[in-house]
């Protein structure tokens, strides 16, 4: 009985299995929360990188003047910037599995906005009223247009969704629109390297182009590799696929590179400067990187592409002003080069110029000054002795200089 029964349970059973597979729940109300799981996940990155950002910021600059290079490793503040940091790049980094790469790229104004706030804050100088809103009036107004500018992108954001399934990463990769697209990108890549390496174009446009565009095939694969995950993980292994691998292996590697420039790009322009070109270089040509890719606004109607790219374009103003405004740092110098001064290097031994050494302390001289920072800062006096003139008339300098050993 039961062997001939087990048939017939087998064949009630299979309309139900096969339904599962072929209905796709991509409904319009299922994709819009779906990017709306998205852009929530995406904010919250970056708001959570943001914080954990200057939580370790402000860690360093309370053990500036340290002499244990690694001294931040003992402070609670620091690994908690970094567990924050973690976190907020795997919020991130699920957001791709969920929304398209053309709405989730621009919502890292977010990280601007916060930033300006927590500056805004924490700030050590006191204003008067009128002071503080003149001095913050580009903040306000920038935060103000980055957050239109970010329910615009969320509001009308592309709707374009399919399951990051192996067949369909391969389909889009050997598509003719992306081929071409790479064409073109690898040749501008290798041009702009070239000028950069060989013709020492150091121009900020230059370094954050290569960022922008290396960046691009980031995100691309960023949401290849989240999205296979996402479905492996809901029942349909996609890990057994070589493309998985080839998308893992090339985000390692543009993300590399892409920190590469712009560690140099940092040491040469101010952070303000990339903060704003930079983002929109990268939102521009990773947002083509995807329409290309994905086909992010297939099937979308005119309206919802021209406020999108409003949204956009008040984002990007956004940014512009709230990283105006931010103050040029000024370079520390710790001590004067005496060897710029003539004649000065007959004074020390050998023609040797006495500098500090910057391992040790900020103050002058090569012995090594255990001193506390308070005291670092106050001016160094020099005693002088006055004597009295002798009577019979015999000229006496009217000062004297004292040495004076380091405990004086």
């Amino acid at each position: 009985m039961e062997g001939g029964n087990s048939p017939n349970l087998q064949l009630q059973q299979l309309p139900l299995a096969t339904a599962a597979v072929s209905v796709q729940p991509h409904t319009d109300s299922f994709s819009y929360k779906e990017n709306l799981i998205g852009a929530l996940l995406a904010i919250f990155g970056h708001l959570v990188i943001s914080i954990a950002l200057n939580l370790q910021k402000y860690s360093h600059i309370r053990l500036a003047g340290s002499k244990d290079p690694r001294a931040y490793f003992k402070t609670k503040t620091w690994w908690c910037g970094l567990f924050l940091l973690v976190l907020g790049e795997l919020g991130v980094f699920s957001s791709y599995a969920f929304a398209p790469l053309s709405l989730i790229v621009p919502l890292s104004a977010v990280s601007v906005i916060a930033s300006a706030i927590i500056g805004i804050i924490f700030i050590k100088e006191k204003w008067k009223p009128k002071d503080f809103l003149r001095r913050y009036v580009l903040s306000f107004v920038g935060c103000g247009l980055a957050i239109i500018g970010t329910y615009l992108l969320i509001t009308f954001g592309p709707n374009s969704h399919e399951k990051m399934t192996g067949e369909n990463i391969t389909r889009h990769l050997v598509s003719w629109p992306f081929l071409l697209y790479m064409l073109l990108e690898i040749i501008v890549f290798c041009l702009l390297l070239y000028f950069y390496k060989e013709k020492n174009a150091n121009y900020i446009v230059v370094i954050l182009l290569l960022v922008a565009l290396l960046g691009s095939m980031t995100v691309v694969t960023v949401k290849a590799v989240a999205g296979m995950i996402v479905v492996s993980i809901q029942g349909n292994l996609q890990l057994d696929y070589p493309i998985f691998y080839i998308m893992l292996v090339c985000m390692i590697a543009t993300a590399v590179f892409q920190a590469t420039f712009l560690a140099q790009a940092s040491q040469l322009y101010d952070s303000s400067q990339i903060a704003s070109l930079g983002y929109i270089l990268s939102t521009t040509i990773a947002i083509t990187a995807g329409a290309t890719f994905y086909l992010d606004f297939t099937g979308e109607d005119v309206l919802h592409i021209c406020m999108f790219a409003l949204g956009c374009l008040i984002a990007f103003l956004g940014v512009f002003l709230i990283t105006r405004n931010r103050k040029k740092s000024v370079p520390f110098e710790p001590y004067i080069s005496m060897d710029a001064m003539p004649g000065m290097q007959n004074v020390h031994d050998k023609g040797i110029a006495v500098q500090p050494d910057l391992k040790a302390s900020f103050s002058y001289g090569a012995l090594e000054n255990n001193d506390n920072m308070p005291e670092i800062y106050t001016p160094a006096t020099l005693p002088i002795v006055q004597e009295q003139h002798g009577s019979r008339g015999v000229s006496a300098p009217p000062y004297r200089v004292l040495e004076h050993s380091k405990k004086e």
